[in-house]
């Protein structure tokens, strides 16, 4: 780095610095082994490199080597036809001709005494202006001044707006912190008040707690000796029972007495069969009379399946009405223990669908080309005479054909009335 003393770039009149780095800015992309601050600047349009890369471009030409291939590009383009003092000192600078030095100090002398007629005018000029900028600060700074004294007073009477406001909400605060503290007293009271009543039921609820568990004891106990008063009165009648057993056979040994047969109402039975129809035995008419029978010991229920379920459900698909039919049965069969079947029609089908049958329920098909109503016959022809048989159907003719049975006949609706359905 080679600095030329008085003929160093800084001491150069601007308008003279300002065309060499132009000058620079244009020459840059021919430059060789630019420097690397100049080598970003050198990517950048001509009018960029001058404006963006100015300090760059004037520290990077303190370098004397850099400044003379700055130089070689600067002489080899034209020179300028016009008469460009600030131009021509700025080639000179750059390229360093012979005489250079002469040249450059004559075209900054004759920049300097061209510029001296502008810069005395641009100074009265200058002056006027500030003058006249002083007269407009000062009425400016009048009108501040007047608004300030106006936002003085607005601010000073707000100030005591927000004294006063301040003072009620401090006499406010104090109210409410005066509250607040007797508010905490009367709850302090509340809560030991509930507190004692709490202690109070809590005593009150062992006491009775203790006397309900004495209560089941002494209840505990006295069952205990009634089922031992029972199992007594149980074994005391068993005896007397097999006592009167034993001697009512040993009594129709000794009478060599035959068993019974026939029935007081058997030449009734046979003349209403020899016109061909059998003693028909009444059926429920009611939900709660269907209930009651089915309680009877040993009682028997058989259900004509689709036709129930057809007369409760008919929108319903053949599988969703046997589901619901034969769910809706497990509440009845549970209270009254009554032996139940249901009898789904599959005369035209070799399809039987499984179904999870409910405890004390059984679900029959009928087979292949045999209805349901010949198999529900089936089953009535094997039961014993006078048990307690009672068929639910809509069909007239098996109606008919259970009556004859001895069965009792339920109505389908009567059926679906007590399963809630």
């Amino acid at each position: 780095m080679r600095a030329h003393g008085s003929h160093a770039l800084a001491e150069l009149p601007e308008p003279v610095r300002g065309r060499v780095v132009a000058l620079t800015a244009e020459a840059l992309p021919d430059v060789p082994r630019l420097p690397p601050a100049v080598r970003r600047v050198a990517t950048f349009a001509p009018a960029r490199r001058a404006r963006l890369g100015a300090r760059a471009i004037a520290e990077a030409l303190a370098d004397d080597d850099f400044r003379d291939r700055v130089g070689t590009q600067v002489a080899a383009r034209p020179a300028p036809t016009s008469d460009d003092l600030a131009t021509c000192a700025a080639r000179a600078w750059l390229s360093r001709p012979d005489e250079w030095e002469a040249r450059l100090e004559d075209a900054v002398r004759r920049l300097s005494e061209s510029a001296e007629p502008a810069r005395d005018d641009r100074a009265d000029r200058e002056v006027e202006r500030l003058r006249a900028r002083v007269a407009d600060t000062d009425q400016a700074l009048r009108e501040l001044r007047s608004k300030q004294r106006g936002q003085i007073d607005d601010y000073k009477a707000e100030n005591a707006s927000l004294r006063r406001k301040v003072g009620d909400s401090r006499a406010a605060e104090r109210e409410a912190r005066a509250l607040a503290e007797e508010s905490a007293r009367l709850l302090e009271e509340e809560r030991s008040r509930a507190e004692a009543g709490l202690a109070a039921r809590d005593k009150e609820l062992r006491r009775l707690r203790s006397q309900v568990e004495q209560w089941e004891a002494e209840a505990a106990q006295g069952r205990r000796a009634a089922r031992s008063d029972r199992d007594e009165a149980t074994v005391r009648a068993r005896l007397l029972l097999e006592t009167v057993i034993d001697a009512a056979n040993g009594l129709r040994r000794e009478l060599a007495l035959p068993a019974a047969s026939g029935a007081p109402a058997d030449r009734v039975e046979a003349e209403l069969a020899a016109v061909g129809r059998g003693p028909a035995t009444p059926g429920p008419t009611s939900p709660v009379l269907l209930e009651q029978l089915l309680t009877m010991p040993r009682a028997r229920l058989v259900i004509d399946g689709y036709n129930v379920s057809k007369s409760g459900w008919p929108s319903s698909s053949l599988e969703a009405q046997r589901i619901r039919l034969v769910n809706a049965l497990a509440a009845l069969v549970a209270r009254t223990g009554a032996e139940t079947t249901v009898v789904f029609d599959a005369a035209e089908t070799d399809h039987r669908a499984p179904v999870n049958a409910p405890r004390g329920v059984k679900v029959v098909f009928s087979p292949r080309g045999v209805i349901a109503d010949d198999v529900i016959r089936e089953l009535l022809a094997v039961e014993p005479e006078g048990r307690v048989v009672v068929v639910v159907t809509g069909d007239r003719e098996l109606a008919e054909d259970a009556a004859r049975a001895g069965a009792r006949v339920s109505a389908a609706q009567t059926l679906l009335d007590l399963l809630g359905g």
